[in-house]
């Protein structure tokens, strides 16, 4: 029987470059998806997997990311007073729904050195990381999805999707072999591949599963591509040793990092909201015959 998993890390300490110049004063974790921010959707799938806590790993100016988690008493007593209870309990809800903690990545070395920094926090657990850039809207959250693999198989296990060979080579590329239904045993990987040396199109998309035999990998791996420690090259020598599993998940992800991800997520979200959704899809369907 599989140890249950109630631990996430999300690393959000990424200056988030692509965004600018709005990233400059909003950390890209926080821009929103209509009403609520990006990173607030990570923390809830984490929780719907069975989180109980969950650490975002922060660097300077970002302090919104943990206000946002934390009681606003000022917001609630304005909503309370005005007979607005339901808001003020969903702001409650919010605070309320995991124990959220934050750890500084003081220099931004790559996300293998930011997941390495939650050693202490993991202990002896399996858990979640979910890329801080990756929005995953699914019927089953993606790290459900990787549990029932973890289940199965033994092994640590990653989110996966086929991308195009223009994106293979900013992403990492999996070799893969089919095990069944959506399911693929991995035996090495790699990130940022030369086109040639690409193994599948098969790229890790925002979430994995990890054990804590990570960690001391981590602790030996060199900077790799773009100067900063990969967790996809710790992953390879797991995988050349030991094997993952890759998912080829339920769920459409969103590049939140990018400004058309952005303005997808937004627009998917938009039609789907209850304040908005009718009015918004009809000026959608009137503005599309303009183009």
């Amino acid at each position: 029987m599989a140890k249950k998993i109630t631990k996430a890390i999300i690393p959000a300490a990424g200056l988030g470059t692509r965004m600018l110049p709005i990233a400059r004063a909003v950390p890209k974790e926080m821009l929103p998806i209509v009403d609520r921010p990006a990173v607030s959707y990570l923390v809830e799938e984490a929780v719907n997997a069975g989180c109980e806590d969950i650490l975002i790993i922060t660097n300077r100016d970002k302090d919104a990311i943990e206000d946002y988690f934390d009681y606003s008493v000022e917001y609630e007593k304005k909503l309370r007073d005005s007979g607005k209870n339901d808001k003020a309990d969903e702001m409650r809800r919010i605070a309320d729904m995991a124990n959220v903690y934050f750890l500084r990545q003081k220099e931004t070395r790559g996300l293998g050195h930011a997941v390495a920094r939650a050693r202490s926090f993991v202990g002896d657990d399996p858990f979640y990381v979910l890329y801080g850039d990756d929005i995953i809207f699914s019927e089953t959250p993606v790290c459900t999805q990787l549990l029932e693999a973890y289940e199965k198989y033994g092994k640590p296990a990653v989110g996966v999707k086929e991308v195009s060979d223009e994106l293979i080579v900013k992403y990492c590329s999996l070799k893969t072999e089919h095990l069944d239904k959506n399911m693929y045993g991995v035996t090495d990987m790699i990130e940022k591949p030369p086109i040639e040396k690409k193994f599948s199109n098969f790229s890790i998309l925002g979430r994995v599963l990890l054990t804590p035999e990570i960690f001391d990998v981590l602790d030996m791996t060199p900077p790799g591509a773009g100067g900063e420690i990969q967790l996809t090259d710790a992953m390879r020598v797991l995988a050349q040793k030991s094997g993952f599993v890759a998912v080829d998940f339920e769920g459409e992800r969103f590049d939140m990092g990018a400004k058309l991800g952005f303005l997808m997520a937004n627009v998917k979200m938009g039609v789907k909201h209850p304040e908005t959704g009718r009015e918004f899809a009809e000026f959608l369907k009137k503005f599309a015959k303009t183009l």
